[in-house]
C-alpha cells in the first residue's frame, strides 16, 4: 500500500517497557552436612589445630567487619523487600490515558505493580500482536488487552493465548471465547465524523458504501486499514458484502481519497474538527474526546447494509507462557469487572458497556448491531486487507 500517510501529532507519551531478563542457572550446592573427598581421614587433625577461645585481635576483627557490613545487610534486605513485591506485565493498544486509570485503580485494589508497554496510534494494536508473536518461544508479557476483538480472535487460534476463564459476571455470552482464550467488553462503535460548521446533518451518508461517492472527493478521512480498528472494519465489510462488493467499493474509495490514508483514528477525528476534511470514519471515542473540548465536531452510525452498525469490543486474554500467571489473572478478573466498564463508561471514551445491567444504571443505550459474528470478521481480516493494499492508491 504506496499512500501518503497524514499523521497528527501526538497528543499522549508513548508507552515505556523494560525487557526483563531470566537468571543463569547455576551449579548445584553441596548439601549441609556433605564433607569435601578426605574429610574423615582428616578430622581428628583439624580438631586438634582448631583453637578453644579466639585471640583478642581476631574477636576484635570480627567485631569490626560486622559492624562495617551491617549497613549493607540491612540495605540489602530492604531491596529483596520490593523484588518480591508481585508484578505484571501488560501489553496494550488501549489509549494511554484511558489504560493507566485502570491501571491505578488495579494496583490501589490489589497492591500489585503493572509494567505496561502501549502500542502507537499508527500501528495500533498490529504491531503489539507482531511484537507477541516474535516472543512466543520466551513471553515476555503475562496479559494483552486490546482496544479490539479481531486480532485477538486470530491470537487465540494461533496458541498465543492461554485458556482461562475468569468471572466476568454480567458479560453475555457473545463476548466470550468459547474456548476459554479471551474476554469482551466495553464497546465502541464505527462512526463517521463530520463538522457541523461545513456540514448539514442531513448530507452526511447514512450507509458506509456511500462514503465512496464521487461526491467526498478529497474531502473524506480514512486510517490505514491495514492498523487498529479500521483494518477490522474493512474485514466486516468484505465478510458481509462479498468479495465483488467490496471490490468495487475499494475502487470507488481509491478515487475518493485521492491516494491519502491518515496515520489512526485520533488524526481521522483531529482533520475532521479543524475543517480539514468535512467526514472521517472513526471511532465513537475519538469523536467523544474532542466533543468534550467543544471542538467542532459529530458522528452518525453508517448502515453496515444489513440494517446494523459495526461495534467493536476490548478483549482481553492470558498470555501462553508468561512470567507471572497468577498476577495476571487477577488482573484479568478486574479488567472483565464491572468496576472497569463502568470506569471506561464515564471516560471521556464513552465506552458503552457490554452489561445491560449497566447500560441502564448509565443511561448508556445500544445501538442496533450488525448481524455478523465477531469470527466471520476475523475470518475476512486476511484477505480484506490484501485487497486493500493491492487497490487503494495503486
Amino acid at each position: 500500500m504506496r499512500s501518503e500517510l497524514i499523521a497528527e501529532r501526538s497528543e499522549l507519551s508513548p508507552g515505556v517497557h523494560s525487557s526483563t531478563g531470566r537468571a543463569k542457572p547455576t551449579s548445584p550446592e553441596r548439601k549441609r552436612g556433605d564433607r569435601p573427598e578426605g574429610a574423615d581421614r582428616n578430622l581428628k587433625t583439624a580438631e586438634i589445630r582448631v583453637p578453644c577461645r579466639p585471640s583478642f585481635l581476631t574477636s576484635h576483627l570480627s567485631l569490626l567487619t560486622f559492624t562495617l557490613l551491617l549497613p549493607v545487610l540491612v540495605i540489602g534486605c530492604k531491596e529483596d523487600k520490593g523484588a518480591a513485591a508481585p508484578t505484571v506485565t501488560l501489553y496494550s493498544s488501549v489509549d494511554e490515558p484511558f489504560a493507566r486509570e485502570v491501571i491505578a485503580a488495579f494496583k490501589q485494589q490489589t497492591g500489585i505493580d503493572v509494567k505496561l508497554k502501549l502500542d502507537s496510534e499508527a500501528g495500533k494494536t498490529t504491531g503489539l500482536v507482531n511484537l507477541i508473536r516474535s516472543q512466543k518461544d520466551r513471553p515476555l508479557a503475562d496479559v494483552f488487552w486490546s482496544s479490539e476483538l479481531f486480532n485477538t480472535i486470530k491470537m487465540a487460534r494461533e496458541g498465543l493465548l492461554a485458556e482461562y476463564r475468569p468471572p466476568a459476571e454480567g458479560i453475555p455470552e457473545r463476548y466470550r471465547d468459547p474456548a476459554g482464550r479471551w474476554t469482551a467488553f466495553g464497546l465502541r462503535a464505527r462512526v463517521l465524523a463530520w463538522n457541523p460548521e461545513q456540514l448539514k446533518r442531513e448530507e452526511v451518508p447514512a450507509t458506509w458504501r456511500d462514503i465512496a461517492n464521487p461526491r467526498w472527493t478529497g474531502k473524506l478521512a480514512v486510517a490505514n486499514p491495514q492498523f487498529g480498528t479500521t483494518r477490522g472494519h474493512f474485514a466486516a465489510m468484505l465478510a458481509l458484502w462479498g468479495e465483488e462488493q467490496y471490490s468495487q467499493f475499494l475502487t470507488d474509495l481509491n478515487k475518493v481519497l485521492n491516494g491519502r490514508l491518515m496515520d489512526g483514528n485520533t488524526t481521522t477525528a483531529a482533520v475532521v474538527a479543524r475543517g480539514e476534511y468535512l467526514l472521517g470514519a472513526t471511532d465513537t471515542d475519538d469523536v467523544c474526546v474532542r466533543q468534550n473540548r467543544k471542538e467542532p465536531i459529530d458522528m452518525v452510525y453508517p448502515d453496515m447494509g444489513d440494517g446494523g452498525m459495526l461495534l467493536i469490543p476490548n478483549s482481553v486474554g492470558l498470555i501462553t507462557g508468561g512470567p507471572n500467571p497468577e498476577a495476571a489473572k487477577k488482573l484479568i478478573d478486574f479488567l472483565t469487572s464491572p468496576e472497569t466498564e463502568r470506569m471506561l463508561a464515564r471516560s471521556d471514551s464513552r465506552n458503552i458497556p457490554v452489561r445491560e445491567s449497566l447500560r441502564k444504571e448509565l443511561n448508556a443505550p445500544l445501538v442496533p448491531e450488525t448481524k455478523l459474528s465477531f469470527d466471520a470478521i476475523a475470518d475476512a481480516m486476511d484477505k480484506a486487507i490484501e485487497m486493500a493494499g493491492k487497490q487503494l492508491t495503486r
